[in-house]
Parts: C-alpha cells; structure tokens; sequence
C-alpha cells in the first residue's frame, strides 16, 4: 500500500478530510480513513463516504462513445471533441442560447470555474446552470435578500457552544451524519434541545426532544406563527432588531395569527409554543431540501432568518444554517459564474462584467447579460426546441430532476453532450459521451458548507481513456475559442489562481488561499483576503455588526403562506413527499444495480386500509397527473395518514414529481404532489374507482 494521501469526501458537503492509498501491487484505491488532522472534521467520517469512494458500485465510462446506428460505440478522443466542438459551433453561429450547459455541485472549484468560463465567456450562453439549484437556490435567495449575499453566517465552531437545536425539514442522520454527530452532542449536553420539524418521523426526528409535524407544504404558516409566538409574548430582541435590522415593523403587521396560522399548518398552538419558547435560549436553525424544494421556498427560509433576527440568534453560537446536499455546492455558487461571477460579483455589474470579460480575454459584449432562467426552465426551452444542442457534466438529469419524463424527451431530442464517470439514465440518451475522473483520481479543491475550501487529491489514475474534468472542459474551450485556457493537461493550482486573482477584494474572497496553503492547514474557511486571514462568523467582527446590504442591516421579509401548487383533490387524494434513504445519495449512480428492486413505499397503515383494494401482494401503483410507478409498500406509522413517502434515488420516481418552481430561486417543488393509489396490473384484475380525498 503506498503512503496515504490527504483529501476531502466529495460525497456530502459536510466535508470531511481523508486520507487515502493506492493498492501497490494494481493501482486501485483500497483505503480510505478519516483524516485526524483536518480542521473541520478532525478525524471523523461516515462509513458511506468511505465505501463509496473506495468501490463504487456503479458501471464506470472509460471510453469516449459516440452513438452510431442507435447504439453508443467506442470512438477516440480526437474524434469524440471533434464532433462535439463542431455542433457547439454550428450552435453558438446561430444564436449563443442556442447551446445548453449544465454542471453540478460534483465538480471541483477549478472545474465548475472552468465550465463558467466556457459557458459564459466562450460560448457565451445565458443557458447555463448547475444542479445545485435543485437543492440549494432558495437558501441561496434569502441570504442574498436578508444580509446581501450568500452562505451561511455559522460555522462547525457555533454547533457545540449552542443550546438549542432546530432542525426544520431536513434529515442530517442519513444526509449529513458527521454532523448530525455534532448537533446530537450539543443538544444531550446540559440544558441544550434538538427540536426537528418534519412531516414524518426521520431518523433525525427519532432522536429529537420535540417533534413537530406540519401539514406538507405549510412549513411557511409554521414558522410565522412562531415568529407571532414571539412577538406577542415579547420575546423579541429589541436592541438586536433596532440596531442592526431594517422591515421589522412592515413584518409584524404582515404577521397572522399564532392561532390561525397554527391551524393552518394543522399544529397546536402549544407546540408553537414549545418552538418559541426554546428560542429564548443560543439557537442555531438548519434547515434543508424539505424547506428549499418548494415554490415557497425562498419565503420560508426568509422565515427562518426572521426568527434568528428577532430572537437575538445572531452571533457565534447561533444563526441560520442551511444544510448543503452536494459536495461543492457552494464552490460551485462562489466560482463558476451561474447567478452571480465569481466571487459573487453581481451578474449585472458592469464593472464586474469588464473584470471578468478582461481576465478571461474575451469580448465584453460576449458575456450574457442575465444569468439565466434556471435549470427546470432551460430544460423546458430544450422540450420547446429552443435549444439544440446540451452538455451535462457530472449530472444526471434524467433521474433527479422533476416530471422525469418531461426531462427525458427534452434531452433525448437534443444532441446531448454527457460527460461523466459513470454509465446513468442521461449517458443512455448522449449523443457523444465524454469519460471523466472521479474522486480518489481527480485533483482540485472543493468548498463545504461552513466555507472551507480544502483539496481534493488523487490516489490513482482514472480508468482507461477516462480523463480530468477540468482538462475536457479546457479541450472543448480551446476549441471554441483559442487560447482560452492552457493546453491540457493542466494544472489545477494554475486555474486556482485564476480564481484567486476573481475574487480578490470580493465577499468571498479567496485570494489568500493557496495550494501550498492547503499543503500545510488542510483547510480554509473564506473570506481570506490574506495568507494569514480565515473567515469566522459572518457580517460580525468583535462585536460590530455590518451586512452586505445598501444600510448595512440585515432585512426582515413579509412573506405570507399560499396553497401547494397541487393540492389533493377527489382524483389524486394522497399526498407525495420524498427523501434520502440509508446509503444512498444524490440518484444513487454510485451505489451500483439495485438488481430491478421496486423501490419502496412508506405508507402509514391507516391510509393502507382505506385503499386496500388498491394493494396486491405487498405492491402498488402510485400515480400522479404526469405518471405512475409500481413500488413495494412498506406500513409505516413514522409517514402520516394520507402521505406517500418515496426515496429520490430512482428515476422513475421524478416521473412523478411537480416541475413548478419558486419565483425568486427557481428551485423546484420537489418535496409535494399530489398522487393516487392503484393495484398493480394482474391478470382478471377488475379496475376500482378513486377514492374520495381524506
């Protein structure tokens, strides 16, 4: 075995630092360890990080494939960017939007920069974005809207010296473990409280002090009344508010009842009670995709912030905190130029706009002037024919994307360009496939939720022909537009520094982080203006409060609750939510074959009974407006009466799922649809008619 190696997971965005080493006598990776020298995990990590790094389950590409008389062939290098560089460039002659690229939160800093300097300064497409807005958009929103930028103001440090511990749909046991460790410790540690909100009885909820169970969709009514809770009983921090705030006033008077939005979240007003109540105390509030994958998303995570604003839960030890899902989600947000250029320069700065079009050396004029309409809406414009040509890179947006069906078509009229690691539902429909690296074997540096940019090194040499994201990206550039990058392979501190010098004097600036930095700390957290500065609390310095906004406070909102874009009715009576399953993650590409399993419905027994005509032999049919799938049915009294719980790692259950999108972040509404229930077909099966809505 050779010597080990430091790295970071890239399965969650937790971010936990590795050490790994390659087989001496066949080059494969064969260890995987936590990394007790890490700043930010010490050690510590989850045996499904480590399993799915070192042996992934899944079929590796390791050619370039070209399809040919309806089937993926074998083809090389030369001829495979050959025929991708052209139709890019018949494209980008008829209209630059006529080109779609998609990226993902899998990628590396350099990479998911690389891909943003392809797409907006070479091809120069408004059609671009990453899968991160799937997961992230609406937190994304909301920071920007109440402080004036993006990320989290807490970090890891602020978890042990809080008290109490709000959870608010999300499930860090199965998506985030490490820390869920934290908070669990935290909250068992004197006086402290974890209190989870969610529908249904998760993992995390299991463990929880207090669990409160919303109506699906109504997460926005909780939290205000909540926020009503703590005003009427005058638990407001006046002082915090005063001094440091701004909209508070036009909040109140937008605020319900505590009565009547209770109800409308169809929870006691004792149990907004026991929430408001626990806010007296240092609290920090996550939240995750349960929140954001919602069209009102954005205005509930602004809730959320509302209620640190007004309890005072600003400052170390305390806060709003976000759960990334992907790796680098937030490298992906600080880098590669989707809503905002790097280091968060604003899209529609002109100044910005020059810094950029100047460092990259290419016409101003080329760069786009809107960032786009999101990753749910550039897939409509491909199902309208709009787009013709699509490059995905380390996505699978035929299976985690909403109305799959809807997603499948639009691709699969498209010539579609998909680079990855691995063979998934989107290779099946390419056009030309691009084989890439993936961790263990790609190098780089990634960004975890708390800030902290760290590498990513490589143990081994990808499989065959398969080569470094960031040198196919670098390929396909410098065939658009000479001279883009170096020529490949190149060297990802030389394209760090391109980043470095972007961000330099921004929000997130990362000019004082080097590799040789990284060599010697592991980990940095941004904003590190210097070789010697890391960014701690946000928008708080010694006491002094000042938020990236034009006042320099932070900004209350006045969202209200609306109804779910699909409300049950008498033909689709129950209630469709979805989440992560034990080890698995994202669309489960990496976990391998699940031999042809059905995946498996949870359904509380009461809602069993009064379908039961609708069950054979253990199995079901769930249908939406948009399709159906046979699953296995699992009783489970942790699901409420009248709600249907799915894991999102199956394609065929994003067939089911709404494409309605948040107005503000684009993200879509993937946590609620309304379904119904049917035996599977059977020889001599006589068909039922719906039930009535419960």
């Amino acid at each position: 075995m050779s010597d080990r190696k430091p790295t970071t997971c890239m399965r969650c965005a937790v971010g936990c630092g590795y050490l790994q080493a390659e087989s001496a006598d066949d080059g494969r990776l064969v260890d995987v360890s936590g990394d007790p020298d890490h700043p930010a995990t010490a050690g510590r990590n989850c045996q499904r990080g480590v399993s799915e790094t070192v042996d992934p389950g899944a079929e590796r590409l390791t050619r370039p494939l070209i399809r040919r008389g309806g089937s993926l062939r074998p083809t090389d290098w030369d001829t495979a960017l050959g025929v991708v560089t052209t139709r890019l460039i018949e494209a980008i002659r008829e209209d630059p939007d006529n080109v779609a690229v998609l990226g993902s939160g899998q990628q590396t800093n350099e990479a998911a920069y690389a891909l943003g300097k392809v797409a907006r300064g070479a091809v120069g497409t408004r059609h671009y974005d990453a899968n991160t807005t799937l997961c992230m958009a609406s937190a994304v929103a909301a920071y920007a809207q109440a402080f004036g930028s993006d990320a989290p103001p807490p970090t890891y440090d602020d978890i042990p010296a809080a008290d109490t511990h709000v959870v608010w749909g999300a499930n860090p046991a199965v998506a985030h473990p490490v820390l869920h460790s934290w908070i669990e410790n935290s909250a068992a540690a004197g006086d402290g409280e974890l209190i989870v909100v969610d529908p249904v009885e998760t993992r995390t909820a299991a463990d929880a002090d207090r669990h409160v169970r919303p109506e699906p969709g109504t997460d926005l009514a909780l939290a205000r009344a909540v926020l009503a809770r703590v005003v009427d009983t005058g638990a407001v921090d006046d002082r915090f508010v005063d001094r440091h705030t701004e909209g508070y006033a036009a909040t109140v008077e937008s605020l319900p009842s505590v009565a009547d939005a209770a109800a409308t979240a169809d929870v006691s007003p004792e149990r907004v009670r026991e929430i408001a109540d626990a806010l007296v105390a240092d609290s920090l509030i996550y939240w995750g995709m349960g929140v954001n994958q919602s069209v009102q998303g954005t205005g509930t995570a602004r809730a959320l912030i509302d209620l640190c604003l007004a309890t005072g839960n600003m400052g170390p030890g305390s806060g709003p905190f976000s759960l990334t899902g992907q790796a680098n989600s937030m490298g992906n947000r600080v880098c590669a130029s989707k809503r905002t250029w790097p280091g968060y320069r604003p899209f529609d700065d002109s100044a910005a706009r020059r810094d950029v079009a100047d460092a990259w050396d290419v016409p101003l004029g080329r760069l786009p002037d809107a960032p786009g309409p999101g990753f749910v809406r550039i897939v409509d414009e491909l199902a309208r024919d709009n787009v013709d040509v699509c490059w995905t890179v380390a996505t699978n947006p035929v299976a985690g994307m909403p109305d799959a069906g809807h997603v499948e078509h639009a691709l699969d009229d498209a010539f579609l360009i998909v680079q990855d690691a691995f063979r998934s539902d989107t290779v099946e429909l390419a056009d030309v496939v691009l084989p890439a690296a993936t961790w263990g074997e790609s190098e780089g540096t990634t960004t975890n939720m708390e800030r902290r940019v760290s590498r990513v090194t490589a143990a081994t040499d990808p499989p065959g022909e398969a080569r470094q994201d960031l040198d196919v990206i670098a390929a396909i550039g410098n065939r658009i537009h000479s001279g883009l990058f170096d020529e490949p392979p190149l060297d990802p501190a030389t394209t760090f520094d391109e980043i470095r010098d972007l961000t330099a004097g921004t929000t997130a600036d990362l000019s004082g982080i080097s590799y040789e930095r990284l060599a010697d700390e592991l980990a940095v957290r941004w904003p590190a203006p210097t070789a010697d500065a890391e960014g701690g609390y946000r928008y708080y310095d010694d006491g002094e409060w000042s938020f990236r906004t034009p006042s320099g406070r932070a900004r209350f909102s006045t969202g209200t609750h609306c109804e779910v874009p699909e409300p049950v009715d008498g033909e689709y009576p129950l209630t469709l939510t979805t989440g992560r399953a034990d080890g698995v993650y994202n669309t489960g590409v990496r976990t391998g074959d699940d031999g042809g399993a059905l995946p498996t419905a949870r359904i509380h027994p009461e809602t069993i009974a009064r379908h039961l005509a609708a069950f054979d032999r253990g199995e079901t049919v769930i249908g939406s407006r948009r399709s159906e799938v046979r699953v296995a049915v699992s009783p489970n009294d942790d699901v409420p009466p009248g709600m249907v719980w799915l894991p999102i790692h199956y394609g065929a259950i994003n067939e089911l799922t709404l494409s309605a999108v948040d107005p503000d972040s684009t993200e879509p509404n993937l946590k609620q649809c309304a379904v119904r229930i049917s035996a599977p077909d059977r020889p001599e099966r006589r068909d039922y008619e719906p039930v009535a809505s419960e």
